[in-house]
């Protein structure tokens, strides 16, 4: 089964933000999550016009699995707006486990208290550990769970499959 456009699927977020926010203002902040999620917040950012400034976090220090496989060779700094009492609308590319969301929203938590978190995702290709869900969603697709999905870019975006040893 070949995999979606990111393009189609950026579409498909930006009419379901519409749908939620039919005026997007000042107490809107898109956060994109390193690196794909920031890729897709930039995208979405672009053709959204928000009014507040494009957030981006890095996770590396907030992942429970940091101890296990040690810090990411290219970490980045987070860069966020003031969240304190926002809507915020975090962004990522694939969302499986629900782990990279759960690190995401301590770290965004260190940095004020949102009124709301909206969580939008590319791609949901199930196998939850944790109980969150994202909100709005590119599309849902089914993998065994012995493959993950690849997000390239940021020009072009593109998606391909990766099938893991067990």
């Amino acid at each position: 089964m070949s995999l979606p456009q990111p393009s189609t699927l950026i579409d498909n977020m930006i009419a379901e933000v519409n749908q939620r926010f039919p005026t997007l203002n000042e107490s809107i902040v898109m956060v994109g999550i390193h690196t794909g999620g920031a890729w897709i917040a930039n995208a979405m950012y672009q053709k959204l016009n928000l009014k507040t400034p494009l957030g981006l976090l890095d996770i590396s220090f907030y992942r429970d699995d940091f101890s296990q496989n040690g810090l990411h060779p290219q970490v980045k700094s987070s860069e966020l707006p003031d969240i304190e009492g926002k809507t915020i609308i975090l962004v990522d590319d694939v969302i499986m486990s629900g782990r990279t969301i759960r690190a995401a929203m301590n770290e965004l938590f260190d940095y004020g208290r949102p009124k709301e978190i909206v969580l939008a995702c590319l791609l949901d290709v199930g196998h939850r550990e944790l109980p969150i869900q994202a909100d709005i969603v590119g599309s849902a697709i089914d993998r065994p769970s012995n493959q993950r999905i690849k997000l390239s870019g940021p020009e072009p975006l593109s998606l391909s499959t990766v099938t893991l040893d067990k």
